[in-house]
């Protein structure tokens, strides 16, 4: 039947991944990664090895997010809903461990700023630009307002928590007393745990249990197998999202190599950086993706992408993190 037959691009993962680049502009800034690695291994100077890894980051991490959803489609809704979560936000994550690798304590602040940035630039930035976006093309928008409400929850939820350890640092005077640091961070790895498990929760709600309260309406309305069939194979979007992944990894590490550096030229402290720079690098193809579907009148999805970046950085990033610094 034609509903179950293979899609066209399956039949060549690199004849597929080839024409999508070709009729995608924005990944043509791949041609950055070989840059990078060439100004690496040259030792260029520290900003423009910066600059060009900054550059390099966001078509990789579009990658990443682009075979996450053919995987999800390729898997069902279950597996898929599991794989978004956890590769959602894959190049933030990715970018931080680098960071707490090579630099140790050190980078700690860029960390912590670039977690806040991406946080507050998903919720502020990204949301305004949506709905301004939306607003200016359509009289009247819609959003399921459950999946508003659990994200306003979870939002607050996950603040209160990045919070706690902060003022109690203050409050119990550690900054002064030495024998108060270690209760800081044994609150914060409480914390964490708190939030990774809240998040799984989570999870379970909106992909399981309560599922049909989360489905938009281009999910339930009817619609043909030709439109479902996925724009890659599992076996191409598996290789893009293990070759991007590994791309991110290597370009992360120029670019957390050089940050101090480019910071020093540009006259920039290592917390602007996190939370302007690398905040938005990580994550700006989606962010690209959640005004343009605002613009085709698909506020739901843009309030998703939006709100549900943040919630996983805040309840999975930041826990994983905190327990990746315990390494260190």
């Amino acid at each position: 039947m034609p509903a179950h037959e293979p899609a066209a691009p399956s039949a060549s993962p690199v004849a597929a991944i080839l024409n999508f680049i070709k009729s995608e502009p924005l990944y043509w800034l791949l041609a950055a990664v070989p840059v990078a690695i060439m100004l690496e291994i040259t030792h260029a100077g520290a900003l423009w090895i910066f600059l060009v890894s900054c550059v390099a980051v966001i078509p990789l991490a579009g990658l990443m997010g682009r075979a996450t959803e053919n995987l999800a489609e390729t898997m069902g809704a279950g597996v898929g809903g599991l794989l978004n979560a956890t590769f959602g936000n894959a190049a933030e994550l990715i970018i931080a461990l680098m960071a707490l690798l090579k630099g140790g304590p050190a980078m700690f602040d860029l960390v912590k700023a670039s977690l806040t940035g991406s946080i507050l630039g998903n919720v502020l930035l990204v949301l305004g630009l949506s709905i301004l976006a939306g607003g200016l093309y359509h009289q009247k928008q819609v959003f399921n307002r459950t999946a508003a409400s659990m994200g306003a929850t979870l939002l607050a939820l996950a603040a209160t928590g990045l919070l706690l350890p902060s003022l109690f640092y203050y409050l119990s005077g550690a900054a002064t007393k030495p024998e108060q640091a270690s209760q800081v961070n044994l609150l914060s790895d409480e914390i964490a745990v708190v939030l990774l498990l809240t998040y799984a929760l989570s999870l379970v709600f909106s992909l399981k249990t309560h599922s049909h309260l989360f489905a938009g309406p281009e999910e339930q309305l009817p619609t043909t197998g030709e439109d479902h069939q996925p724009e890659w194979s599992r076996r191409t979007s598996l290789l893009v999202l293990l070759s991007a992944t590994a791309g991110v990894a290597l370009v992360s590490e120029f670019l957390v190599g050089s940050v101090e550096g480019a910071a020093k030229n540009l006259g920039m402290t290592n917390v602007f950086v996190g939370v302007i720079v690398v905040a938005i690098i990580g994550n700006a193809a989606e962010h690209s993706t959640a005004v343009l579907v605002a613009l085709k009148d698909k506020m739901d999805l843009a309030c998703n992408i939006a709100i549900g970046s943040s919630i996983q950085i805040a309840l999975f990033v930041a826990p994983v993190l905190v327990f990746a610094s315990l390494a260190l």
